[in-house]
């Protein structure tokens, strides 16, 4: 971490909780999802094709992006069952298990036979992974988020979730130092063993937040739930009889989320295929700008709790349609600088400001009995987008000369989507925790 985490500010009371170590578990889980989830869209971009799609031809790199989409068709279903239970009998119950399926899926992903071992049965396996990624992801950052806002002060709830997502950034710059190396291999042990040791080594980042995750009590305000009987038999109902309306806004503005997949995985391919740019270079573009929106986003989230949430994520939403082609077009300056500078203002100082709201942002939609259930399917059916955004721009021309306007016109659609959804959505930073989505 960047920063240290503060506490609640003289003479305001925080909840009887753990705000600190909340947001490190939060932290912690989120680098394991995506350390996870980046190096399957690292390999996605640049192994996959060679190793699992070895007879598809021109198709091979829209297939190998598909696999990466169809964690993102499992996350909505996980979202229903894991909402449930989080919303049932715990987030933290929930969070442990999340932690050790994303685990388990990852490094058996490293144990895979390659294509020309079991033919098309390699790929078949490579996608019950992926789905098993899914299942898992599905609950991560709403149980994480849900978790965190619920323990952190009235008055920095923005600040303490932001940490979520920023464990995203704290997996990404992991991920890309450990497949750097691995790119720089000969093609025999690079196609071969080389690649499978990122997701083996995910193993280390998962014992590590175990131990940490598994002291972590339940918040007060789920504690006390569970005290008065405010506890759900059915979430999901209560959900959508409730809060259908803020389910459908947090989809729309979950759509933010493509930026990202763009970003870390479509701009890595567009970079090599396109502009020439060798995959190295562009995973050290990665690194830069998660390293500095390690920085940006708790600083977007203090933010957000003295203006709101909504100025801060619409902010983010139209600096992210604004630099997308700013960003896309360095990559073909051939100016490794500019390409730094570019990465840093688009994803670090344009995207961080949505992403460091969101928890905070889509989890006040929600009462305290269906938070997690809220939060999950929203942001899982929102997500959908992401998965696919390679895959989609990909069979759009979105990789080929001049590419760089389809994927930017992409960008700012979802990103346009993102924004005025997030204006219809009632400002909560002044509403006490107790007192969040009630009607």
């Amino acid at each position: 971490m960047s920063q240290t985490l503060p506490s609640a500010e003289p003479g305001i009371a925080a909840p009887a909780g753990t705000p600190k170590k909340a947001a490190l578990a939060s932290f912690l889980g989120s680098a394991v999802e995506y350390y996870d989830f980046f190096i399957f869209g690292s390999a996605a971009a640049l192994i996959f094709p060679t190793v699992f799609f070895p007879d598809a031809d021109a198709n091979a790199a829209i297939m190998s992006f598909a696999t990466f989409g169809f964690a993102y068709v499992a996350r909505p279903v996980g979202a229903v069952i894991l909402g449930h239970f989080g919303d049932r009998v715990g987030r933290q119950k929930v969070l442990m298990f999340t932690l050790l399926l994303m685990g388990a899926s990852t490094f058996l992903i490293g144990c895979l036979p390659d294509f020309n071992t079991v033919g098309w049965w390699a790929p078949a396996l490579l996608v019950l992974a992926r789905l098993c990624q899914g299942l898992s992801a599905a609950g991560e950052q709403a149980g994480a988020s849900s978790m965190t806002l619920e323990h952190a002060p009235d008055n920095r709830r923005s600040f303490f979730t932001s940490w979520t997502l920023t464990g995203t950034q704290g997996g990404q710059i992991l991920a890309a130092l450990v497949f750097i190396p691995v790119l720089a291999l000969p093609d025999e042990i690079k196609y071969g063993i080389g690649w499978r040791v990122p997701f083996w080594l995910s193993a280390v980042v998962v014992v590590v937040a175990f131990f940490i995750r598994r002291t972590l009590h339940e918040p007060p305000a789920f504690e006390e739930a569970q005290k008065t009987a405010q506890i759900s038999k059915l979430p999901v109902a209560d959900l959508l009889k409730a809060h259908w309306r803020d389910v459908l806004r947090v989809i729309c503005c979950a759509f933010i989320a493509a930026v990202s997949t763009v970003f870390g995985t479509l701009a890595i391919s567009y970079a090599k295929t396109v502009a020439g740019v060798d995959g190295t270079t562009t995973l050290w573009l990665v690194v830069g700008a998660n390293l500095v929106a390690l920085g940006t986003q708790p600083l977007f989230g203090m933010l957000a709790d003295r203006i709101g949430r909504k100025p801060v994520f619409i902010y983010g939403a139209v600096a992210s349609a604004i630099l997308t082609p700013v960003f896309l077009l360095s990559l073909e300056s051939g100016s490794v600088p500019l390409m730094f500078l570019a990465a840093i203002g688009f994803f670090s100082c344009g995207y961080a400001a949505s992403n460091a709201v969101w928890p905070s942002f889509y989890a006040e939609m929600f009462s305290t009995k269906v938070r997690f259930s809220g939060l999950a399917i929203g942001t899982q059916l929102g997500f959908l987008m992401a998965g696919f955004a390679p895959a989609i721009v990909a069979a759009m021309g979105g990789i080929r000369p001049g590419g760089w306007v389809q994927i930017s016109i992409f960008t700012a659609v979802i990103c346009g989507i993102a924004a005025i959804s997030a204006l219809t959505a009632k400002e909560s930073y002044k509403i006490p925790t107790t007192q969040l989505g009630l009607k």
